[in-house]
């Protein structure tokens, strides 16, 4: 049985949001294939994220030096520590995001500063970092209104190849993307192009349960 955290960074209901919605379709498949497995689900946009600011710095220099912490400080900690453990306890990791201005949306950043933690999921070398998750997987499901995967505007596609970037340096290599693209800039063909995305969902979810 495999531990799953399920990342959702949307505001939207989900009958309104591309990316949730194929985040369902993917979601549903992994259960029929392995209904064993443990999902545990996480939307950013409801979740405590403290962003790192200067009680979460003072409160760390405090810790290294065996100082007492403010409660603000002892709070913002203790929750970035409750978050980084329970993205370490988990086997695999779907995140589900749409592209806002060319990359996903803030609260996910945010989530991935809590998640990037020396010691936890990364450490330092004399020969550079090294990712401390290696051997666990991940799917990326992205919804975006362009068309980011060819032409000129690849080189301004900041969400996925940022996420992938982000995954490998804590040693998370074993990453999928499932990309549903185009809707906006051809309204009128949006389900169309859409369920040519949930299309790549069978496949995908089998790979991942493997």
């Amino acid at each position: 049985m495999a531990k799953i955290l399920y990342i959702t960074a949307n505001p939207k209901p989900e009958n309104e949001a591309f990316s949730l919605r194929l985040g369902k379709a993917f979601m549903e498949k992994v259960k029929e294939i392995s209904p064993e497995d443990e999902i545990i689900e996480l939307d950013l946009y409801k979740a405590d994220i403290p962003f790192l600011d200067e009680d979460v710095f003072n409160g760390w220099g405090k810790l290294a030096q065996n100082q007492s912490l403010t409660p603000e400080e002892e709070q913002k900690v203790n929750r970035l520590n409750e978050l980084v453990d329970q993205f370490v306890d988990a086997d695999k990791y779907v995140f589900v995001t749409p592209m806002w201005n060319l990359s996903f949306p803030p609260r996910l950043k945010l989530y991935i500063d809590a998640i990037c933690m020396a010691g936890k999921t990364f450490k330092y070398t004399e020969n550079g970092s090294v990712g401390l998750l290696e051997g666990r997987k991940a799917v990326h499901l992205h919804a975006r209104g362009g068309v980011y995967s060819e032409g000129p505007a690849r080189e301004l596609e900041f969400a996925d190849r940022y996420l992938r970037a982000i995954l490998g340096f804590i040693g998370i290599t074993d990453v999928q993307s499932v990309i549903a693209e185009g809707m906006a800039a051809n309204p009128q063909e949006a389900e169309s192009i859409f369920a040519k995305a949930l299309e790549q969902v069978p496949q995908a979810a089998a790979r991942f349960v493997e």
